[in-house]
Formats: C-alpha cells, structure tokens, sequence
C-alpha cells in the first residue's frame, strides 16, 4: 500500500509540478533564470548541479552511473558515480546525453542529440556522438548577429508578418557537405 501511495504521488506530480519542480523534489540543484524542459536526471538526481541561466530541451538525459554491470559476477556490489555539472548561460539541445562525470562550462551550446562523453570547456560549440568542439560562441555571435530580426517577445501575428515580408538573405542558410 505505500507502494501504491508513493506510486500515486509522484504520478500526481509529474503532471502538476514543472519539470524544474520535480528535478528540484529529486535533489537537482538549480540556478536562477532555468528552463528545463526534460524529467531524465538518472538514478541519482542529487548528483546534477546547473548553473544559471540555462536552457534544459526536451528529452535530454542525465546519465550518473553506469558500467556496472559487467563487474557484477565477480563483485557483486559493483557501483560507480559521477557527478554533472552544468555551468552559466549554456544551452542544451533536444535529446544530448550528457555522460557520468561531465562538467560544461560557462557560456556553451550543446548541440541535439549530442553525447558528451568528456567534460567542455568555456565558450565553445559541441555536436555529435561522440561530442567534439565545432565551434566557438563568439564567433557564432558574430555570424548570427546579421539576421537577428528582434521578434523573440513579438506578438505572433505581428511575427508571422514579419517574418513572411523578409528577402530569403535575411534568412539563415547552410552550406552543403563536402566529401573531405
């Protein structure tokens, strides 16, 4: 019956509570201005700890342990843990898996459906499986800055408008893949 009731709660909370009050409930540790949008912090939560200002997309997932169970036959208690921390203004695309042990930086995007399997540094651009450095925020900064049209709190209406009227070079366009 506790079971049951425990059961019952926390199905009552993962449809009331924000994703950031749950992950809170479960000992996440979160900064100030978050966006969190995923429920995956593992098995032990208590082991994430995210900066401010970060922006948490769907479907991303906390991994803190794992690899155990390989070991087991010969060491029945096999365990092993790594903590995450994510630093200051960092944004992590839908479906990243961020891997045992991992810190990220300030300032840092980390691509969708990236997997870190190391620890990033401060200011750069992360993609793929495994995760590299592609690039550095400033110079994306840069780069964006020339199509930035300003509509981020516009009414939607006045934005479709917007956005409808614009020349296709006030557009972002990506080159094509080389073969080398």
């Amino acid at each position: 019956m506790k079971r049951l009731l425990q059961f019952i709660k926390n199905g009552y909370a993962n449809i009331f509570c924000s994703f950031e009050e749950i992950a809170q409930k479960n000992g996440v540790k979160i900064g100030k201005n978050c966006s969190i949008a995923t429920k995956y912090f593992g098995s032990e939560p208590y082991l994430v700890e995210i900066g401010h200002h970060v922006q948490i997309t769907h479907d991303v997932r906390f991994f803190t342990h794992g690899g155990g169970w390989v070991f087991r036959e010969k060491y029945p208690d096999f365990d092993t843990f790594g903590k995450i921390k994510v630093g200051n203004n960092v944004y992590i695309g839908n479906c990243a898996l961020i891997m045992p042990g991992v810190t990220i930086g300030n300032n840092v995007i980390v691509g969708a459906g990236a997997v870190v399997t190391k620890s990033v540094p401060d200011g750069v651009i992360i993609g793929g499986n495994p995760a590299k450095i592609i690039g550095r925020v400033d110079n994306l900064e840069k780069k964006l800055s020339n199509y930035n049209q300003s509509t981020k709190n516009m009414d939607p209406i006045k934005k479709k408008m917007l956005l409808q009227s614009l020349e296709n070079e006030m557009f972002i366009k990506k080159d094509y893949l080389s073969l080398h």
